[in-house]
């Protein structure tokens, strides 16, 4: 699993019927300092992410390993929306306090 930003969203019309009414987002994975890592890539949104939120996404199988996405033709989910992040005792990101989100 690994960090990445929501940096914008896809709209597909005609798509696989598996995915139809599913959300499809750009990310952008970052590092604990928010600088980006690696290509932008399209992720499957299966927690309702927003626009700037720092999420959590899984790649490859296990990304087809949530309810929603299960047997699909995914290959990258957000699984999660970070809230709080501390790292050797210390709260190093907050969305509370995130500009970014």
């Amino acid at each position: 699993m690994r960090f990445a930003r929501v940096i914008g969203n896809v709209v597909a019309t005609h798509k696989d019927a598996k995915l139809v009414g599913g959300k499809m987002l750009l990310v952008q994975p970052v590092d604990l300092e928010n600088k980006p890592r690696g290509e932008v890539l399209v992720a499957i949104d299966t927690v309702g992410a927003g626009d700037g939120e720092l999420v959590l996404i899984v790649q490859g199988s296990s990304a087809r390993q949530t309810t929603r996405t299960e047997n699909n033709p995914v290959d990258c989910t957000i699984f999660a929306i970070v809230d709080t992040i501390e790292k050797e005792g210390k709260i190093i990101f907050e969305k509370s306090r995130d500009k970014l989100g």
